[in-house]
């Protein structure tokens, strides 16, 4: 359960840039090199590529390098993963409005009977 809990912690860490959501829905579309990954950004290339080591460190994206140029990848595992997680609070969260709303119609009901 520990060794889920960090890898979510950093899929999730990893979602909370804007650069790095970007770069993923890129990555969406096919693999693309860094400097072509980089052109829409306004930073020099050393910090973009700290992006790139971060979604690489969390597993949502590899990369190749053939000769000068880097190549990434999106990992679609790591999508399955954070989806299986937000499945499941879903279903705990659809239960618990579910039983909220049970309660307040019981109660409407309740009210007007008493009238």
């Amino acid at each position: 359960m520990a060794e889920y809990s960090e890898n979510l912690n950093g899929l999730f860490q990893a979602l909370g840039d804007p650069t790095r959501r970007e770069v993923l829905a890129r990555l969406a579309r096919g693999p693309a090199s860094v400097s072509d990954l980089a052109a829409p950004f306004d930073m020099a290339l050393p910090s973009f590529m700290k992006h790139i080591r971060q979604l690489e460190s969390s597993g949502w994206i590899t990369s190749r390098k053939v000769g000068r140029i880097r190549t990434c990848a999106i990992e679609a595992e790591r999508f399955a993963e954070a989806q299986g997680w937000l499945e499941g609070q879903r279903l705990v969260w659809e239960h618990r409005t579910d039983r909220l709303e049970r309660f307040v119609t019981e109660r409407v009901n309740d009210d007007k009977e008493k009238k």
